[in-house]
């Protein structure tokens, strides 16, 4: 009586396999490696990765015989890695995709697990979307375009994606945030997105420049901010200079 529901999960959670996932079709494209790739859907970007970018991926892997082996889309939550860091065949796949696009990878086992133990073996079949490259930085990094808003205290921002919310936080709000940090030479310093965990803290115990500035947010907004360095470690640490946050809002505690 009790293994029904058990049962159901399981279906629910498995991610069917493709149709061709026996072998690549005669409209997939072949690398000199000897990697399979096809274009499922095509992205908005126009950078590919390269070997020491992070990306943000989703992804299901299969056997040739149809049988799920991991997945990114089952657990519910996009996967953060090295580019350099993953199977020879995902990595030269993922440097092949640009973020938005959607890519099924037919990978020989040379360029795969290559017979090891306890690893899926043979040819192995992945669908990945790229979600982005969180270590790169925006084209803006160097200093806030003219479309950027400033307050009284020299701290600029700018919308990138409006929230559903209409509630702010207050200075002594806590908040669950996740976002990326970069100096204005373009070097990520710290990121909740790569640690693949949201942020929860109160507005107090930040920066000057983030209790302002997530203070103008509302939930589910994103928006990037330029900290001045006098609202930000004030020379006193690093990192130094004048900062720059992409910050998600998630939710007011």
């Amino acid at each position: 009586m009790h293994m029904l529901p058990v049962l159901l999960f399981a279906l629910q959670t498995t991610i069917p396999a493709p149709p061709d996932v026996a072998a690549p079709p005669a409209d997939a494209t072949k690398t000199a490696s000897g990697l399979a790739t096809k274009v499922i859907k095509r992205g908005t970007g126009t950078d590919h990765p390269v070997k020491d970018d992070l990306v943000t991926v989703d992804y299901t892997g299969w056997t040739t015989d149809g049988k799920m082996f991991d997945s990114s889309v089952k657990n519910g939550k996009p996967s953060t890695f090295g580019v350099s860091r993953v199977i020879a065949g995902f990595s030269e796949g993922i440097q092949l995709m640009v973020p938005g696009e959607t890519r099924r990878l037919w990978i020989p086992e040379g360029l795969a697990y290559k017979g090891q133990q306890g690893r899926p073996a043979g040819m192995l079949v992945f669908e990945v979307t790229l979600v982005g490259m969180p270590n790169r930085p925006p084209p803006d990094v160097k200093a806030p375009p003219s479309d950027a808003k400033r307050t009284s205290t020299g701290l600029a921002y700018k919308t990138i994606a409006p929230g559903k919310g209409t509630k702010h936080p207050s200075s002594g709000s806590e908040v669950t945030v996740h976002y990326t940090g970069w100096t204005t030479d373009g070097k990520m310093f710290d990121s909740s997105i790569v640690r693949g965990e949201p942020a929860t803290f109160p507005l107090k115990g930040v920066i000057a420049g983030w209790t302002e500035g997530v203070q103008l947010m509302v939930e589910g907004e994103k928006a990037r901010f330029w900290i001045p360095q006098n609202l930000a470690y004030k020379g006193e640490s690093p990192p130094y200079g004048l900062l720059v946050f992409d910050i998600e809002l998630i939710k007011i505690q």
